[in-house]
């Protein structure tokens, strides 16, 4: 089953520390027990834009959907055995410790 790790940062974490930023560890765990699909870092969401479709208009937004402090830094994408296995490597990524990681399954169209 697949799982969405979304990377976010949180205002009311404790302070990144790069020295204890295991990131490189981590993905060798992934890839090691074979569940690694895609991961990856993403622009900051000043480089975000948010599109909309309404009433036959397209509109076109510059920055996040959504006007908070906190916003998604990057993401994983798993195949892993369970949700259990899931939650288990989303608390061992550095980032859950920085931040916050929202684990969400995947819905495949037609399923």
């Amino acid at each position: 089953m697949q799982f969405l790790l979304m990377i976010c940062t949180d205002s009311t974490a404790p302070a990144y520390v790069a020295a204890e930023d295991t990131i490189e560890e981590w993905v060798a765990e992934v890839d090691r027990r074979g569940v690694g699909v895609a991961g990856d870092r993403l622009r900051p969401p000043s480089d975000a834009r948010t599109v909309t479709f309404r009433d036959g208009q397209m509109r076109v937004a510059e920055g996040p959907y959504a006007q908070t402090e906190d916003h998604i830094a990057g993401f994983d994408l798993l195949d892993c055995a369970d949700l259990d296995e899931a939650i288990e490597l989303a608390a061992r990524h550095p980032m859950a410790r920085f931040g916050r990681i929202e684990v969400r399954p995947i819905w495949p169209l037609g399923g």
